[in-house]
């Protein structure tokens, strides 16, 4: 049985950092990519990124390129989403995913979100002073 399950978030200032955890279940991380992705207060689910399992990141959100970071630890079957000089707007619940039909690659899909078969339970992250 694959799981997700995703810790880390929140309450940080802004510019503050915070760094997300997604430890993986049921498959050996090695041969998976994961997402990340987040979904604020009343918005749809948006992308952030994803990590091949070739540690190519794939970022789905430009704007977010430079401050969010994905890294992986196969090791601990652990990946990670560093974020740095964080906004209010970064305020969401953050989520991992991960596919059993894209296995080792990222979904470069225009909704890449409908790729993934796989996701946590999300994780808050609140950005407010």
């Amino acid at each position: 049985q694959v799981q997700l399950v995703e810790s880390g978030g929140g309450l940080v200032q802004p510019g503050g950092s915070l760094r997300l955890s997604c430890t993986v279940s049921g498959f050996t991380l090695d041969y998976v990519a994961v997402g990340w992705f987040r979904q604020a207060p009343g918005k749809g689910r948006e992308g952030i990124s994803c990590i091949s399992t070739g540690d190519i990141i794939t970022y789905y959100t430009d704007s977010l390129k430079g401050r969010f970071t994905a890294s992986r630890e196969n090791a601990k079957n652990t990946v990670y989403l560093q974020m740095n000089s964080l906004k209010p707007e970064d305020t969401a619940i953050y989520y991992c995913a991960t596919s059993d039909v894209l296995g080792p690659f990222c979904s470069t899909a225009n909704t890449p979100e409908s790729d993934y078969t796989y996701w946590g339970q999300g994780t808050q992250v609140t950005v407010s002073s």
